[in-house]
């Protein structure tokens, strides 16, 4: 339980319920004991007054005993009775205090898992899957509340009905107690290697149906593909297969789990015949009351299922165990994004590379070499280059996403590893390459970054984006629900309304990376017209494949592998006759190609 115990400072968080759900525990065992005790009395005074009943037989004080008699199993009858009601309240409270008590911690971690997720760096979402994150945080989290609630519950019932039980029933008869226990260890065995022949199986079904599920799922989505191609058949067959082997694996496992109430009910009934083969004996040579034997089976019913459970429970806190090992692993990782001077304030917007090297520590491929550049405050930089040469690595490495290894990015003259990180990146305006909306209303994804709404600024920076007049196209206008990654728009319009949500902020430092590949050139014409307005006293940088996107900027550079091979204003590279040039004249012929095209 190594692991487990990073749960301590919950436990102890709410002690409280832990406490009282011991005290109920304890009660709920006293009065699932007592009922046995009631139930062998209540024999005892039948078989000891039915003789004295029988003997006042033609006489009219047989009908008074009888009264007497009556009255007497029915007070026993009514306390057995009030006995289990006071259990199951018991047992009711139990769960609201321990069960709850899981509930409340799931609820904890789950927030601080989450809350730990929004502190890692960038590198850390490109090492990990998306859907090894979602496990941590569902699945892992989930069988870990198993341990908080049923594993301490079940424990507690267990070790409490063993500490009062066995020594009341020592107490009783001990050779009954010996023969109505045997078998109870190899039932908790047997249960406990089934349970982990289930667990097995049901990992290997879960991993069938996360095939089959995303099977189906690329299936549905790439249906246009699919009909396209005609590969109906293929798809069904596919599937057939899929589905064929979770099919397999279910049937396995139902199999396995058949084995469990045999093997249960055969080893307590071998209990039962053990407890009523040495209570005989015991009547037989020692004169023990037969009431003794009922009692001692019930007893063996009540121990039934806490030792079953010890099978079942030992399993869980296996599982447990292993997720909170994987839980521990992201927990123990640290941000390396940090600041040590932590400097809080407003800046100005220079921005300054001094042989800045930079090599991405998950894979080991080298994006910058040995760049250097200046953007002084309200002067913009266009970066220009093709796939792959390092333009995106400049606007994470200004957005603090990554830290340089060599050299330094400086802002304002100050290292930008002394800015406070929110301080910093509240100054700053970025449209990604990849766009991401989110599943909400247009006027909540261009406000997004807003501390608080402000109708004027969303609707101004909707129609410096030029997305305002597709916004009030919509029937619902700005309350419109886009979908999920804003399915519902197309292309351009997200990567409008992506740019609408970066200026809205009113950002001292603005980076538009590649943010309009997927707009045509009017729009992106009508788009940079807007922007030349909204870059004035902004510190502004362009990254692009398209040189038409660099026309704004005061000054260019060139990117070729990571390295500066050209700089300079627009006209100055044309003069020069370098990469940029052949870059912009290749774009020029394949404009006017489309629009040939458009004619024709």
């Amino acid at each position: 339980m190594t692991e487990l115990k990073y749960l301590n400072k919950y436990l102890l968080k709410y002690k409280r319920h832990l406490f009282w759900g011991i005290v109920f525990v304890i009660i709920s065992t006293v009065f699932q004991i007592i009922p046995a005790e009631l139930v062998r009395r209540s024999i005892d005074l039948v078989t000891d007054d039915i003789v004295v009943y029988r003997s006042f037989e033609g006489l009219t004080l047989q009908d008074n005993f009888f009264r007497v008699f009556a009255l007497s199993l029915v007070m026993y009858a009514g306390l057995i009775l009030l006995m289990a009601l006071l259990r199951g309240f018991f047992l009711y409270l139990v769960r609201q205090t321990l069960i709850v008590m899981s509930r409340h911690i799931e609820y904890d971690l789950k927030n601080e898992i989450f809350d730990h997720y929004q502190t890692l760096p960038l590198s850390f979402y490109r090492r990990n899957n998306t859907g090894d994150l979602m496990n941590r945080i569902s699945e892992d989290v989930g069988r870990v509340r198993m341990y908080l609630g049923p594993v301490i519950m079940y424990g507690l019932q267990l070790i409490t009905l063993f500490l009062i039980l066995i020594p009341y029933m020592f107490s009783k008869n001990p050779t009954l107690t010996w023969y109505a226990i045997i078998p109870l260890p190899f039932l908790s065995v047997g249960i406990y290697l089934v349970n982990n022949m289930v667990e097995r199986r049901s990992e290997e079904i879960q991993k069938s149906q996360s095939k089959l599920s995303t099977f189906v799922q690329e299936a549905f989505s790439g249906i246009r593909v699919i009909k396209s191609f005609n590969r109906e058949n293929e798809s069904i067959k596919n599937f057939s297969e899929e589905s064929d082997n979770y099919k397999k694996e279910s049937l396995k496992l139902t199999r396995i789990q058949s084995l469990f109430f045999p093997l249960m009910t055969g080893l307590i009934g071998l209990s039962i015949i053990l407890t009523v083969y040495a209570g005989s004996r015991e009547v037989i040579n020692t004169g023990l009351p037969i009431s003794y034997i009922a009692e001692f089976i019930i007893y063996v019913n009540l121990l039934t299922w806490p030792v079953a459970s010890l099978g079942l429970t030992s399993s869980l806190l296996q599982r447990a165990e292993a997720s909170q090992k994987r839980i521990n692993e992201f927990l123990k990782t640290q941000n390396t994004i940090t600041s040590d001077k932590n400097l809080v304030r407003e800046i100005k917007g220079k921005v300054e590379f001094k042989n800045v090297s930079f090599t991405y520590p998950d894979t080991g491929i080298q994006a910058l070499k040995n760049v250097s550049f200046v953007i002084n405050p309200g002067e913009s930089l266009a970066i220009i280059g093709t796939t792959g040469s390092g333009k995106s690595t400049v606007s994470n490495l200004i957005a603090r996403l990554y830290d340089a290894r060599e050299g330094e990015v400086l802002i304002d003259d100050i290292p930008i590893e002394d800015y406070n990180l929110h301080s910093l990146r509240t100054q700053l305006g970025s449209v990604p390459q990849d766009v991401f909306l989110f599943s909400d209303t247009i006027y909540n994804n261009i406000g997004f970054g807003l501390s608080e709404s402000d109708n004027e600024k969303i609707t101004r920076a909707a129609k410096d984006a030029d997305v305002y007049d597709n916004i009030m196209a919509f029937p619902q206008g700005f309350e419109t629900r886009i979908g999920e990654r804003g399915i519902t728009l197309s292309g351009g319009q997200k990567q409008r309304v992506s740019i609408a949500r970066a200026i809205v902020r009113e950002p001292k430092i603005l980076i538009l990376d590649d943010a309009l590949s997927a707009v045509d050139t009017k729009t992106e014409n009508t788009i940079l017209n807007s922007m030349r307005r909204i870059m004035q006293n902004r510190t502004s940088v362009i990254i692009s494949h398209r040189v038409s996107s660099a026309k704004l900027a005061h000054k260019i550079v060139v990117l070729v592998d990571g390295q500066i091979v050209e700089e300079g204003t627009h006209i100055g590279l044309i003069r020069k006759g370098g990469i940029y040039k052949d870059l912009y004249r290749k774009q020029i012929e394949t404009e006017k190609e489309s629009a040939l095209e458009n004619v024709s």
